[in-house]
């Protein structure tokens, strides 16, 4: 057992490490001279990046927010061929050290180790982590997500509902709904992300949340009308 407990423990601090890897404040300063953290939210994640910066730049840190996080939750499958831990393992028990890891990666993307534990909210990091756990709840919250946006046009209100619809689907999906560790997990997870979100809220509140539009309308600049030649 001493050595299922080490490797438990050394897989955690791995995925805190990943989690820690602050992608949006390297990519900031190698390619565009500027620390992400000391310009608009002062966060270093996906939504600032992409007000700040654009999508171009955006979009690796999303996809390299979103690996970190899946890669952190799978990587404790590799405990499977430890035959010590092995024999008297189930499911269950997998389940609570990918949760255990969900959090690790979380919690080392908002306090990173490589930046000064200044980091972002961990929404995308999250969605990699849960993908590692159960990909179809995190497609259907996506979609939730997604909708959220298109309707309002804020990241943050449609993380957050994002985040509450977790535990609603984890409550109504048969192939999770019987495994207790999951539905706690799932209403947890909603928590930290309306406590993530708390400065959100208030701007919210007070009209001063900024907009995002993936689409935004192409304007069609009108030419000035040609004069008429007037008939000699």
């Amino acid at each position: 057992m001493i050595l299922t407990y080490y490797t438990a423990t050394t897989l955690i601090i791995i995925a805190y490490l990943l989690g820690s890897i602050p992608s949006a404040v390297w990519i900031g300063k190698k390619y565009y001279g500027i620390d992400i953290r000391e310009h608009g939210s002062k966060n270093a994640g996906t939504t600032n990046m992409l007000r700040v910066l654009g999508k171009r730049a955006a979009l690796p840190v999303f996809g390299l927010d979103v690996l970190k996080g899946f890669v952190a939750v799978t990587i404790i499958d590799l405990m499977k061929y430890d035959s010590v831990f092995a024999d008297g393992a189930n499911e269950t028990w997998f389940y609570i050290l990918r949760f255990i890891a969900v959090f690790a990666a979380v919690l080392g993307h908002i306090f990173p180790i490589f930046a000064g534990f200044r980091g972002g909210k961990g929404v995308a990091t999250l969605v990699g982590a849960i993908m590692g756990v159960n990909a179809p709840l995190v497609l259907l919250c996506f979609g939730v997500w997604f909708l959220v946006l298109m309707i309002t046009h804020y990241v943050s209100l449609a993380s957050m509902v994002a985040g509450c619809s977790f535990p609603i689907f984890t409550l109504i999906s048969p192939k999770v709904n019987h495994l207790v560790p999951f539905v706690v997990f799932s209403f947890i997870i909603a928590v930290l992300l309306i406590y993530t979100h708390r400065k959100n809220i208030e701007r919210l509140k007070a009209g001063t949340e900024s907009k995002i539009y993936i689409w935004k309308p192409r304007h069609v600049k009108q030419q000035p009308p040609k004069p008429e030649k007037k008939e000699e």
